[in-house]
């Protein structure tokens, strides 16, 4: 009996080892959009009882799913704004930086376009956060909804990988649970095989939900039908932190390619397409069955008010989201 209760003591003290030394994934946001459709900083916009904006449920849920770090790619111009609402009220829970996306954050010996005025892209906002991540990481949209178990699958595919630095994920959304009621929308459809990994990733514009069902325009605006039960990306990637050596690398071809265009951007499907071609990363589409919501539109932010409270009366989400 004396040595049964040695053994489970050495037992509870290395599990407590392990966590305590496991690394907690970092959730770096990018929050650096305007939102010119929506009309406005979409992302301070509150929908929450107690003022929370999107951003606070994605942290509030990310934290709870095992997250140790959040990390906000941000506008220099909302920089204020940012620390009012977000640093001291968040500090009290979670490690929490920022970094800002500038236009001129480009490869060395290579020149700003006069004309260009708008951001590089999901990529680049990305590939901006490098100095702030020392290990396995989630990137999100600001102004996603994504569900709590989206952030437990990705918590927990992050943790249990960190030492296969080829692995990476993606939370898979099927797509008639990320359209929008009034206006169309883009979506990177996916194609898997049969073991759940991602095979290829082609960006579909001005998806629209209509009487005669949902479809894409092609490149000559022919209606392509969708059966709205396809996989698509959402923009909730998982890394690890290896990732950033192809992703400077890949952003300067960019550059080379298309460094003179005012509008081309450098988003993370097309690095993720690239990765997969060059058969250097594996992808893992994950799958938590959580329905997807955000506000692309201002008319959108009714319902997402609903499907908050909605939470709230279930007991998901508390009424004050950060009271302690």
């Amino acid at each position: 009996m004396i040595w049964n209760a040695k053994i489970i003591i050495l037992f509870i003290i290395v599990v407590n080892l392990k966590d305590k030394f496991i690394m907690k994934p970092t959730l770096l946001i990018l929050a650096a959009g305007l939102g010119s459709r929506y009309g406005g900083l979409k992302q301070m916009d509150p929908i929450g009882p107690s003022g929370e904006v999107i951003m606070d449920y994605s942290i509030f849920d990310a934290i709870k799913a095992g997250f140790g770090k959040v990390v906000f790619v941000i506008r220099r111009d909302i920089e204020s704004d940012f620390k009012e609402m977000f640093l001291d009220k968040l500090s009290q829970f979670v490690e929490v930086d920022y970094v800002f996306q500038d236009l001129d954050m480009i490869p060395s010996g290579m020149h700003l376009p006069e004309k260009r005025k708008k951001p590089w892209g999901t990529g680049h906002a990305m590939l901006v956060a490098e100095e702030k991540i020392d290990g396995p990481f989630a990137v999100i949209n600001a102004d996603d909804y994504y569900g709590p178990l989206s952030y437990k699958v990705m918590a927990d595919f992050l943790i249990n990988n960190s030492e296969k630095e080829n692995l990476f994920s993606m939370v898979g959304f099927q797509l008639d649970k990320t359209l929008s009621e009034y206006g169309h929308v883009a979506r990177g459809v996916c194609e898997t095989n049969n073991n759940q990994f991602l095979v290829s990733i082609e960006e579909r514009l001005n998806i629209t939900k209509g009487s005669q069902g949902i479809y894409y325009l092609d490149e000559s605006d022919k209606e392509v039908p969708l059966t709205g039960k396809e996989t698509v990306s959402m923009n909730f990637w998982g890394f690890q932190q290896n990732v950033f050596k192809y992703l400077n690398e890949y952003f300067r071809d960019f550059m080379e390619e298309f460094g003179s265009h005012p509008k081309k951007e450098f988003f993370i499907p097309l690095a993720a397409a690239r990765l997969i071609e060059n058969q250097v990363a594996r992808f893992q589409v994950l799958q938590s069955g959580e329905s997807w919501f955000g506000v692309t539109y201002k008319d959108d932010k009714p319902r997402v008010i609903k499907e908050i409270m909605t939470r709230v009366d279930k007991g998901i989400y508390p009424k004050k989201l950060w009271s302690k």
